[in-house]
């Protein structure tokens, strides 16, 4: 960890002010899971300043509803706004790594708390002089991207969105998946692209009476299938991990490190999707690293239709040693007609992400653009 210095003396995090604002921002495509169909992004953006005036951005991750997880946009800002933001506000933070432990008086709310945890984060980064990614003592400078694919009106615009991601360069393929839209659908995938590097996620959508359909999903060599089960379960997918070949992917129902170490001493999954909002922050995504590194499974980063503030936070987090499969990560282009960063974020004919040089996030803020898209904003000194 680099300890930001001034003249030689670590000094401690003293947050100023807290803006709260939410944007609208447009997809380019509706992306669409087993919860629904999404065409435009509520987002919550949070930016820190410190007795110095150097800022911090973080973003909430949450969704429109309580729907991939029980915490949505107007719950995030309420939760910021009222108890959150007052609890960090005028403290003397040891570092951004102790951010959490100011807000654990409230219960759950982690998307909340990453807000304020990533910016703080940005902020310290900034300070210290470094990109955040090295600050997270990030490993690799260039990250592998995969991209998500939503449900979509047919199979045959699946395909041939399937065939424009991977002329794109991108190293891995996700499906969604859910009853109904599973089995002729990964089956057509994999006769028009056997050799991809291809995965199924089913958003909860299974019971486990569902086993004989994974088990005939083995066939299709997929690298994994992320929470077929139910969202706050790790039992009866050890149960299903048992009966597959298949590695399942565990998301939703990873919120800790602890919950990692449940899950992989219960074999309950071989995989584990980190989202920096699920685990509410950076802190504990490198507490999960590291417990997943210690049972010698791979983890990715996972999306949630970030605006270029949260996606360069997770292009940090992916630089992580532990993160060695393709992750959400992919480019702004593929969501918005233009982001609220500059430059936006570009993928690599060969699918990779370089992490940027300049301190902190690396990306400059476009707050024209932010000012543009804001519907609500309050300060909070």
């Amino acid at each position: 960890m680099h300890n930001a210095c001034h003249g030689g003396l670590p000094f401690t995090l003293l947050i100023q002010s807290i803006e709260l604002r939410e944007i609208r921002l447009p997809l380019v495509h509706f992306f669409e899971t087993s919860f629904g169909r999404t065409t435009e992004r509520r987002i919550v953006l949070a930016r820190l300043t410190d007795e110095n005036g150097v800022e911090g951005w973080g973003e909430c991750t949450a969704g429109e509803g309580p729907f991939y997880s029980d915490e949505w946009t107007d719950t995030a800002w309420a939760t910021l706004h009222e108890f959150l933001a007052p609890m960090v506000l005028g403290q003397q933070i040891e570092s951004a790594a102790h951010v959490f432990s100011l807000m654990r008086p409230v219960r759950g709310h982690r998307m909340a708390k990453a807000t304020i945890e990533t910016a703080c984060w940005d902020l310290e980064a900034k300070n210290a002089g470094v990109p955040l990614w090295k600050h997270l003592d990030g490993t690799r400078s260039e990250i592998a991207c995969g991209v998500s694919i939503g449900i979509q009106d047919s199979p045959e615009m699946l395909l041939e969105k399937i065939r424009r991601e991977v002329d794109a360069g991108y190293q891995r393929i996700k499906i969604k998946i859910k009853p109904g839209w599973d089995l002729n659908i990964v089956e057509r995938v994999r006769r028009e692209f056997p050799d991809i590097r291809l995965m199924g996620d089913a958003n909860s959508a299974y019971k486990l009476s569902d086993v004989p359909l994974f088990q005939q999903l083995d066939q299709f060599n997929l690298m994994m299938l992320e929470q077929p089960l139910a969202h706050d379960d790790i039992f009866d997918h050890s149960v299903l991990q048992r009966q597959i070949q298949t590695p399942v992917c565990l998301d939703e129902s990873i919120h800790s490190a602890e919950d990692a170490t449940h899950a992989l001493s219960m074999h309950s999954c071989k995989i584990i999707n980190v989202k920096l909002g699920r685990v509410g922050g950076h802190a504990e995504a490198k507490r999960i690293e590291k417990a997943a590194r210690n049972h010698e499974i791979p983890i990715w980063c996972g999306g949630m239709l970030e605006s270029g503030i949260g996606r360069a936070h997770n292009i940090a987090m992916s630089t992580l040693a532990g993160f060695t499969l393709p992750g959400d990560v992919s480019a702004s282009a593929r969501y918005w007609e233009e982001d609220i960063i500059e430059p936006p974020v570009r993928v690599s004919p060969r699918g990779t992400i370089t992490a940027p040089d300049a301190p902190g996030i690396g990306f400059a803020v476009n707050l024209q653009r932010i000012e543009a898209l804001t519907v609500r904003k309050e300060m909070i000194k």
